[in-house]
C-alpha cells in the first residue's frame, strides 16, 4: 500500500487506511485530484464525489479556504489557564463561537469549571494491586442509580494516585483484585470542581456479609436478611464503612442519632465489553467513562499484553530490559526521581555506550596505523 500515509486496524479484522493526498476508496487504489486548501488534508471522497477537507483551526468552509480569526482577534479573552482555542463549526447552531482544549484538570468553554480531583494515599496495611477499578455512582430518584467505571494504574513504589472525573456522582468506590472494595467518597450533593485528600485504611474497607453474621443469616431470603443489615452499621460504629452481599453494596452513614446502612443493588461480575463495542482484542476488559455518551474508553491487558488495545504480545520472547524495567519507569517523573533501579540502569547503559564509542574509536586509530 504504497498511496498510505497511516493504517489502523480498528477491530481485529477491520482495517482503516487514511490516504496520501490524490488518492482514495478503501484501499487507496484510486487516483483522485483532491481539491482541498494546501494547508488542510483531503481525508477521502463524500458521497457526492466531492473530497472531504479536514481544515486547520484557522480555517473553515468545505474546502478550507476561509480564514477564521475568532481565535486571533480574542486570544487574551478566550481560553484561560494556557488552553487552546478551536472555533466552532459555522455549520453547527451553538451558543458558542470557539471551544477550548482543556488540560487534565480543567474543562468548560473558559476553564471556570474545574474537574473534580481525588489524591488517594494508601495506609501501610492496604495490599495494593498493579491496578484498581474505580466505581463512581449516582444516585438519581426513583430510578436505578447511575453506575461508571474506570481503571487506573499503580505504579511501582508508590503509594498515591491522583484521580480525575468530570461526571456527577455521589458515591465513590475503588475496588482492588476482585470484590474488595473501599469506599472512598459519599456526598448527598454534587459537588463540582472540588479537590479531595483521603488517607485510604483498612477502617474504610467493606466487608463481606459472612464477616458480620453467622451462617444462619447468610442463607436467609435477600428479603427478609436485607431488613437486618442496619444492625451491622449500629455494632461496629466507627469501624465499618460499608459492606456487600452478593447483589447489593450498602454504606454506613448517620442519621438522627441513629447508624443506619443505606443499600443498592450493585453487578459485582459486570461485563466489561463497551456495550458490545469494544476495540478491545485478546479478551480483555474494556470501560467508558460514561454508559449513555461515553468521551473515553480503556482496554485492560491480560499478562503478557500490551498497547493501547492490548495488540501487542511479550509471549515468545527471552527477557529483555524493556520487559523487567517497563513497570518501572513512571511516565512525566524526572529522571532524578524515578525508582533507583531505572537509574542505575540508565548508568550502565550510558557506561556502556562511552565505552563502545571509546573502543570504536581506538579501533579506527588502530587500523588507520
Amino acid at each position: 500500500m504504497v498511496n498510505v500515509s497511516d493504517i489502523r486496524i480498528i477491530h481485529k479484522n477491520a482495517v482503516f487506511c487514511r490516504c496520501n493526498r490524490g488518492w482514495s476508496e478503501r484501499y487507496c487504489t484510486t487516483p483522485h485530484t483532491s481539491i482541498c486548501s494546501p494547508d488542510s488534508k483531503s481525508i477521502g471522497l463524500s458521497i457526492y464525489n466531492r473530497s472531504i477537507c479536514v481544515c486547520p483551526s484557522n480555517k473553515f468552509d468545505y474546502r478550507c479556504l476561509l480564514p477564521d480569526t475568532i481565535c486571533q482577534m480574542n486570544n487574551s479573552l478566550t481560553c484561560y489557564n494556557g488552553g487552546q482555542c478551536i472555533p466552532n463549526d459555522e455549520y453547527v447552531i451553538s451558543n458558542h463561537t470557539f471551544t477550548c482544549i482543556y488540560s487534565k484538570d480543567y474543562i468548560s468553554d473558559q476553564y471556570e469549571i474545574g474537574k473534580n480531583k481525588m489524591i488517594l494515599s494508601f495506609g501501610k496495611k492496604i495490599a495494593l494491586s498493579q491496578s484498581i477499578f474505580i466505581h463512581f455512582l449516582q444516585v438519581i430518584d426513583n430510578l436505578k442509580p447511575l453506575r461508571m467505571t474506570t481503571f487506573q494504574t499503580i505504579f511501582l513504589a508508590e503509594n498515591s494516585i491522583t484521580i480525575y472525573w468530570l461526571q456527577p456522582f455521589h458515591l465513590m468506590f475503588i475496588e482492588f483484585f476482585k470484590n474488595n472494595y473501599y469506599l472512598i467518597v459519599t456526598q448527598t450533593n454534587f459537588q463540582q470542581s472540588i479537590t479531595a485528600n483521603k488517607m485510604v485504611n483498612s477502617s474504610d474497607c467493606c466487608q463481606y456479609i459472612n464477616e458480620l453474621f453467622n451462617e444462619t443469616f447468610v442463607k436467609m431470603h435477600p428479603v427478609r436478611r436485607i431488613k437486618y443489615y442496619h444492625l451491622s452499621c449500629r455494632r461496629n460504629l466507627s469501624d465499618l464503612s460499608c459492606f456487600y452481599d452478593d447483589q447489593r453494596i450498602c454504606f454506613c452513614y448517620d442519621f438522627k442519632q441513629e447508624r443506619l446502612a443505606n443499600c443498592f443493588d450493585f453487578d459485582h461480575n459486570m461485563k466489561s465489553d463497551c456495550l458490545g463495542q469494544s476495540v478491545c482484542e485478546n479478551e480483555d476488559k474494556c470501560f467508558q467513562n460514561s454508559p449513555d455518551c461515553p468521551r473515553r474508553s480503556i482496554c485492560i491487558c491480560p499478562d503478557c499484553f500490551y498497547g493501547t488495545r492490548c495488540q501487542f504480545s511479550s509471549n515468545g520472547f527471552d527477557l529483555s530490559l524493556d520487559a523487567l524495567l517497563g513497570y518501572h519507569i513512571q511516565p512525566n517523573i524526572r529522571i532524578l526521581h524515578q525508582p533507583i533501579i531505572v537509574k542505575i540502569s540508565l548508568t550502565v547503559t550510558v557506561i556502556l555506550l562511552i565505552i563502545g564509542f571509546i573502543n570504536r574509536i581506538l579501533s579506527l586509530m588502530t587500523f588507520k596505523n
